[in-house]
């Protein structure tokens, strides 16, 4: 069956172009009813007006195709004017979005008859930073109430009476107590505190921070002083002085912290700014919190009453092993200086720990590290979460060489309590209140 118009077959359509035609010509080209074709061409001329032979009509029986008129149907043969659809200018008919075409940000939408606006990039920065510091902000201060709301704020300071003046700079008792509180049987026999009642304090030390300089300074717990007179923390009587000499760790089992703060500041002249108070549980929780702490131990040692066990050099502890660490006084000879001296520094170096980058920036470490430590702290009414931030980062700077580390000044012992050496304590709290650097050196 011959599918071709009338009048034409397959063999009498003239020299083929193309499918292996041997003409070297192509073929007429066939009316397109997608084409919209312009006035007809007079006969004897060229479409465009150019001279020349007249474009073969159409063939015998071919119908004038219809163009498409964009909203008006099928044009049978008239004419209108220089439209193209795209064939004479090389751009596909149907471009535009739904046909495929997409202008540059310069060029009309042919659809739309309206320009694409460019990505306006800076205002989408502005939005994203906005965005990002709002989170950071909110982020804060949310952390800030968390943290303020966790200190265990236990201290009245205010109860402590015939107090020094105050110096320059910021002083802090920091006072390691061995509480079991929290603890059960099974954490005792890990952490080998043993059972005993009531609290004492098994290290005391002062901090001062101020601009010329940090300085630590350990309070031997077998110090001996006199007690002052006292108002009691509880019956609120004030008890008078009698010249009583006591080891400084027994004025805290008296009467709990504002005695010990009320006996050092009459047996140094030093006013106490702030109070900071951590029991065994709450060491060790901070230790593991924040990963373990790296140290270096000049001398191996060990002790059974401790569980410490430990050699030689650079090595990282956990929370038990870091309260054997600060515990440990029968393996040395000068027991209690020796081991005011590792608690100086594991606490320095736990300082470090935490104010790292990779703690504070980490919030998996961060929260877990200030959830330990906040609820194992008790300090005074007046500390803030700034002072206390304060307080880790002078530590931290006397651990780097940014400051001075010692202990109280000794001049010999009595009934086996060591005496401090009055002339030298006189010259360190000068200088402390002074602000100056301490010349002063300690055991």
């Amino acid at each position: 069956m011959n599918d071709w118009p009338q009048g034409w077959s397959d063999d009498n359509r003239g020299p083929r172009y193309g499918r292996g035609s041997g003409g070297a010509q192509p073929e007429s080209a066939r009316v397109m009813r997608q084409v919209r074709r312009g006035p007809a061409v007079p006969p004897g001329q060229r479409s465009y007006g150019n001279p020349g032979p007249a474009a073969p009509p159409y063939a015998a029986g071919v119908p004038q195709q219809p163009s498409y008129d964009d909203g008006q149907g099928y044009d049978e043969g008239a004419g209108h004017g220089d439209y193209d659809s795209g064939y004479n200018t090389g751009q596909v008919y149907g471009g535009g979005r739904r046909g495929g075409f997409v202008p540059n940000d310069n060029d009309p939408d042919p659809e739309l008859g309206q320009y694409r606006p460019r990505p306006n990039w800076r205002r989408r920065i502005k939005w994203i930073t906005i965005t990002l510091v709002t989170v950071l902000v909110v982020t804060s201060v949310a952390t800030y109430f968390w943290a303020d709301s966790k200190l265990r704020r236990e201290v009245d300071l205010s109860q402590v009476i015939d107090r020094p003046a105050s110096g320059s700079g910021t002083n802090y008792l920091i006072v390691g107590s061995d509480s079991r509180e929290g603890m059960s049987k099974a954490d005792e026999q890990k952490l080998h505190t043993g059972s005993a009642q009531g609290k004492r304090t098994d290290s005391m030390m002062i901090l001062h921070v101020g601009d010329n300089g940090d300085t630590l300074v350990s309070l031997p717990r077998d110090s001996n002083v006199t007690v002052p007179s006292y108002k009691g923390s509880t019956s609120g009587k004030v008890y008078p002085a009698r010249g009583r000499q006591e080891k400084l760790n027994a004025t805290y089992a008296e009467d709990g912290p504002t005695l010990l703060v009320r006996t050092i500041e009459a047996n140094t002249g030093l006013h106490i700014d702030h109070y900071v108070e951590i029991g065994f549980q709450g060491f060790a929780n901070i230790v593991d919190a924040v990963g373990g702490v790296d140290i270096n131990i000049d001398k191996g040692f060990k002790d059974k009453w401790s569980g410490a066990d430990f050699k030689a050099g650079e090595q990282t502890l956990n929370g038990q092993q870091a309260l054997a660490f600060v515990r440990t006084r029968h393996a040395f000879a000068a027991s209690d200086l020796q081991r005011t001296k590792n608690q100086q520094k594991f606490l320095s170096a736990l300082a470090h720990q935490v104010a790292t980058p990779s703690t504070i920036l980490n919030p998996f470490t961060f929260y877990p590290v200030m959830g330990a430590g906040l609820d194992s702290l008790i300090v005074d009414k007046d500390m803030s979460l700034w002072d206390l931030a304060s307080m880790f980062w002078a530590m931290k700077g006397v651990q780097g060489g940014g400051g001075t580390s010692l202990n109280m000044p000794i001049s010999g012992s009595t009934g086996g309590n060591l005496v401090w050496d009055k002339a030298k304590v006189k010259t360190l709290v000068d200088e402390l209140n002074n602000d100056q650097k301490v010349t002063v050196s300690g055991n």
